[in-house]
Parts: C-alpha cells; structure tokens; sequence
C-alpha cells in the first residue's frame, strides 16, 4: 500500500493457502494475520471464488505481462545478492510502466496517476505491525511455549485455549477475545517469563531463603536435608542459592 501511496476500498487476491485459512465459495475465512493487516488499513478483501477465472481475469493477465517483459528479460543474468535482484525487477518494472500503449493513448503510468491514484484512499497514520496468530492450550504449569520460551498466564485459565499474537516486540494472549496477558517478547531458549500475579497464592509462598529451605528440610529427615543442600548447590537455580537472607 505505501507504493501504491494510498489504500483501494476492495481486494481481490486468489483464495491461497496461506491468506485463505478457510476456502469458500462465497465467505471464505481469511488468516488472522492478514484479516487484522485489512482492518488496519480500512480495506474490504473478497478472495476470488474457485473456478472462476474471470474473477481476476485482469491480474492473470498482469502477471503474463510481467513474466515477458521482466522475468524473461533478466532470466540470463546473474545476481549474487537480494537487494541487486530486486533493483534490477525495480528497473525492469518503472520500464515496463512507462511503455506507451500500442492501442491507446499513454502508458500504464500515466493511467494510474489519472484513474487510480485519485480513487485511493490515504493510507493509515500507523504502519501496519506484523503480528503472528496461534492457538495454543495452557499447560498446568500456567505458562505456553512460544519460539522456545514460556510465558505465563492466569493460573485459573490452566488448560485452557487461547489465542497467542506475538509481535516483534511483545506476546499477547487473548482468551474470548479480551486479553489476559502481555509479555516483552524474549527470544532466549529456552527460558521463561513469569509474572507474580499469574502465580496461586501457594506457588508465591515458596520463595525461600536457603537457611529456611534448610530449616524446613530438617523437618523432614537428614537425607533430606543432604538432598536440599545439594539443590542449592546446583547451578539451576542461582537465584535461590545467591540469596543473602539469614
């Protein structure tokens, strides 16, 4: 949309796996993601119905014209990097869009600066921010694992499903649609982010100093109270054993 310089009020894409998470003849399901890409942006998206080519007749004939003129242009030469490749498409593209009609008068470029850009809409006072949709149920531990990190929910929502938009920067659940949980997104792995408030009251008790950890072993029995001093002694959980409360 920022190349085009503004927003249509419709789009017509193919019904493709990856945009179209449910085909259908007349109300497909879009994919989150790109559903929330349209909402952003004040779009309708009405994918073509199967079988029907003449739904998108015009941008069949696009691509035809951009497999001759660019594809087929640049299918010799050799490129050893991304960006070089699409410079050169970039090229290749303005010329085609600015090649005089054989019948008409004009060009492509010309046509859209009269027709097209007038009819758009502006575009959003935002960019659109990728977000990645998933469902996921949360385990007893009241945490889910996304890209090899947990992150924590209510514990009363233990077992239940719940929608994970993850962005760059943030994870989000929603459960019913309103959101119960907001993390910074942590690409450790594994790791695991947990907020005090997600915890049960009991699992908040259990934060121990080593002499209390020892007090309550001795409670128990010498072998567990050797098995305590060996815990703390581990380097799984330093937090624990780096305590300095008497």
């Amino acid at each position: 949309m920022a190349f085009f310089g503004g927003v249509p009020r419709l789009i017509v894409p193919d019904q493709w796996r990856a945009g179209v998470s449910k085909p259908c003849y007349w109300d497909p399901v879009l994919n989150r993601t790109y559903e929330e890409w349209a909402q952003h942006n004040s779009v309708a998206v009405v994918p073509a119905r199967p079988r029907k080519p003449r739904d998108k007749a015009k941008v069949e004939q696009g691509v035809l014209l951009a497999g001759r003129w660019i594809v087929a242009a640049l299918r010799k030469r050799q490129f050893f990097s991304l960006a070089e490749l699409n410079q050169a498409i970039a090229e290749m593209r303005d010329r085609l869009n600015r090649r005089p009609f054989r019948k008409l008068v004009g060009s492509r470029e010309e046509m859209f600066q009269q027709l097209d850009r007038p009819a758009l809409e502006p575009l959003p006072a935002q960019p659109y921010v990728f977000a990645h949709w998933s469902r996921q149920r949360i385990g007893l531990d009241y945490h889910i694992e996304f890209d090899g990190h947990h992150y924590s929910a209510p514990f009363q929502l233990a077992r239940q499903q719940v929608e994970i938009r993850a962005t760059a920067s943030t994870v989000e659940l929603l459960y019913r649609g309103k959101r119960v949980a907001s993390h910074a997104r942590s690409h450790q792995r594994p790791g695991m982010t947990t907020l005090e408030d997600h915890k049960p009251k009991s699992h908040r008790r259990l934060q121990w100093s080593p002499a209390e950890a020892r007090e309550w072993a001795e409670t128990i029995g010498p072998l567990t109270r050797l098995f305590v001093e060996a815990v703390l002694a581990a380097v799984l959980i330093p937090r624990l054993r780096d305590r300095t409360h008497p």
